[in-house]
């Protein structure tokens, strides 16, 4: 292949007050038990707006294992976990995080002076939509500190979402009420709870509006952007702060939409990511795309915070619709129809699967979609392997040789 030129990251102005959200975030939460505010730790698809309304300090032990493998701290951590009695193969952000804790040690210190450690919860929420390892992640947890882990147990492979399926998931949510009423010492406000549900759906709009403005062309993002601005719409939906931020985004990339103004020079290649990223190679391979003029410029991933059912009329109902309408909970037939359609609507010119070792739940090329979808689209598909934080399992020189053989048979192909 030709020499590769240097690419040019081209930074997201919005970035300087997304850190700052942020970090006024984990701020918050460290100075939750002094405020006398309970802390609920939730998974990423929880029942965050139900949390929040009852007043909760809320955080997120998915986000928190994302920074790890971020900060490349993670394959150090795995192995503390894996002694403890934890699977190599079972979910690296689980094995990262409980090995931290058995570690005492947090990428938040790093990042935030003064803060030293994660909080310490009052209670720890679950919800297994995205797959079993959150629910004995959280029950780890409970026996280590004592303290009460509830939650949903969704039902997976789903491909039309019934009212039963609705009903069920939504009793389940219902039923947390008492206990959390109980450990933060708060009734529940239904006002409150359907202004937080409400705030969600307005978090989830706006974000679905960032992510959509990757169908112009120049896109003026990519994946790599995505998961970091996801930030915000993952630890902060249900609030203003959230909303705010997006506001702003938006607005700065639908202008560098009308000034025709790409997030990759010289953009030739149209990528679609499916599967979790590899926290650890977020800039190497956002380098390594650009570099060969690809912009990667949409995913599920990043969609995973569109909530599009959330409904103030009816929040415990409109929330379990919610969580049960996403790609992770859905049959393959259902995510293979979804894809389709984000390849027509994004222009998409190839698909690259990422295999992650740890995570079968977001590997969508296990069981011959890849295949099923390049005979029905004509669209090439790579399948790379690797892993979210388990860096061992990544082959760098691999990678770059691959990647680099499927942008040169896409472009040679037109």
């Amino acid at each position: 292949m030709a020499e590769e030129k240097k690419s040019t990251r081209k930074k997201i102005q919005a970035s300087d007050l997304m850190n700052r959200v942020m970090e006024d975030y984990f701020r918050d939460l460290d100075g939750a038990a002094a405020g006398g505010r309970k802390v609920a730790w939730c998974t990423s698809v929880g029942p965050a707006e139900l949390l929040r309304a009852m007043g909760f300090a809320v955080y997120f032990p998915e986000n928190h294992a994302a920074m790890l493998g971020a900060a490349r701290m993670s394959t150090d951590l795995i192995p503390v976990a894996n002694a403890a009695g934890y699977s190599p193969d079972i979910c690296s952000y689980l094995t990262s995080d409980i090995g931290a804790f058995l570690k005492g040690i947090t990428p938040l210190a790093r990042a935030y002076k003064g803060i030293e450690s994660v909080p310490r919860p009052d209670v720890l929420v679950y919800n297994t939509n995205q797959c079993r390892d959150v629910q004995d992640w959280m029950a780890w947890y409970s026996g280590k500190l004592g303290v009460p882990s509830i939650g949903v147990a969704s039902p997976r492979s789903v491909h039309e979402v019934t009212d039963a399926h609705v009903d069920g998931v939504r009793r389940q949510i219902e039923a947390l009420v008492p206990t959390l009423e109980e450990i933060s010492g708060n009734r529940l406000d239904m006002d409150r709870l359907r202004e937080t549900v409400s705030l969600s759906r307005e978090c989830t709009e706006l974000w679905r509006r960032v992510l959509e403005t990757a169908a112009a062309a120049p896109s003026p993002l990519t994946f790599f952007d995505g998961t970091i601005h996801m930030g915000p719409a993952v630890v902060l939906r249900g609030t203003r702060e959230a909303i705010g931020y997006y506001e702003i985004l938006l607005a700065e990339l639908e202008g560098r939409v009308r000034d025709g103004v790409g997030a990759v020079e010289g953009e030739s290649v149209r990528i679609y990511w499916e599967g979790m990223p590899v926290w650890g190679r977020l800039r190497q391979h956002s380098e390594l795309f650009s570099a060969l003029g690809a912009a990667v410029l949409a995913s599920t991933y990043c969609s995973s915070w569109i909530f599009t059912a959330l409904d103030a009329r009816d929040p415990f109902r409109s929330m379990a619709k919610a969580y049960l309408d996403l790609f992770i909970v859905r049959s393959d037939a259902y995510k293979e129809t979804y894809i389709k359609g984000m390849l027509e609507k994004f222009r998409i010119d190839g698909i690259v699967y990422h295999d992650a070792k740890t995570c079968p739940n977001n590997s969508n090329n296990r069981y011959g979609m890849p295949r099923r979808l390049e005979a029905e689209t004509g669209v090439p598909a790579l399948v790379v392997s690797g892993d979210l934080n388990d860096l061992r399992c990544v082959s760098d020189e691999q990678t770059r040789t691959n990647v680099e053989a499927f942008i040169e048979q896409i472009t040679e192909g037109r």
